[in-house]
């Protein structure tokens, strides 16, 4: 389901034919590769190339608890079934996200605000 949603969300937020098109109205081009549709199709294969690692990265971290508290063996039995519920993998993709999210406030306030 994780990696469903992560080529979903690069479907939604990058469209090639767009990118592609706004190379070739500004007058960049990819080296090697002809601008135009033979530029969206370069953008289409590696988008799809790096989206594969990078969804099973997010389903790793999200599975990450779950599987070393059952290697730890902290099942409910030995009392640490709830540690499952209350560190779970989406929750430290959350928390991640926020992290960084942040930290880029952050630096765009300190940056206007020593902006000359």
């Amino acid at each position: 389901l994780i990696i469903f949603f992560a080529y979903f969300y690069t479907a939604i937020q990058f469209n090639p034919a767009e990118l592609a098109e706004n190379l070739k109205k500004y007058g960049g081009f990819i080296p090697g590769i002809r601008p135009g549709s033979h530029t969206k199709e370069y953008i289409e294969k590696v988008l799809n190339r790096i989206t594969l690692p990078g969804a099973m990265f997010l389903a790793g971290l999200a599975l990450a608890p779950y599987i070393i508290i059952k290697f730890l063996d902290l099942s409910s039995n030995s009392g640490g079934g709830s540690l499952v519920y209350t560190f779970g993998g989406t929750s430290l993709l959350i928390m991640v996200g926020v992290a960084l999210e942040t930290l880029k406030q952050i630096e765009s306030q300190l940056l206007m605000r020593n902006y000359e």
